[in-house]
């Protein structure tokens, strides 16, 4: 299932990984190993480090490995929210399209 993480780390855990010289070495090696459709990295509106990563998840079993990495790394917090693509929107056309037959007539708007 295509997934997309994302990943925050408090400035005090970046900054000392960023002093170090480790802070691009190790994004680039947990990216290496989790091989992403995609990544973006941006500052949140907290002013943290944040990482927007696709990624496909076979079952949920992988999340534990999936997130060390980023809680010991970078003592990160980490959401998973199931995600689609436009082929996925266009295959669950039937599955729209049931539940308005079946739900459609009680909505309010």
């Amino acid at each position: 299932m295509r997934m997309l993480m994302k990943v925050s780390f408090p400035v005090e855990a970046g900054n000392a990984a960023a002093r170090s010289g480790t802070l691009g070495s190790t994004v680039k090696g947990i990216l290496d190993d989790l091989k992403p459709e995609a990544a973006y990295f941006i500052a949140n509106e907290f002013g943290e480090r944040c990482g927007y990563i696709v990624f496909d998840m076979k079952e949920t079993s992988q999340i534990p490995s999936i997130a060390e990495p980023w809680f010991l790394a970078f003592n990160a917090r980490l959401t998973f929210t199931p995600a689609m693509n436009p082929q996925d929107l266009a295959n669950a056309q039937s599955g729209i399209a049931q539940a308005v037959k079946t739900y459609g007539k009680g909505a309010i708007g």
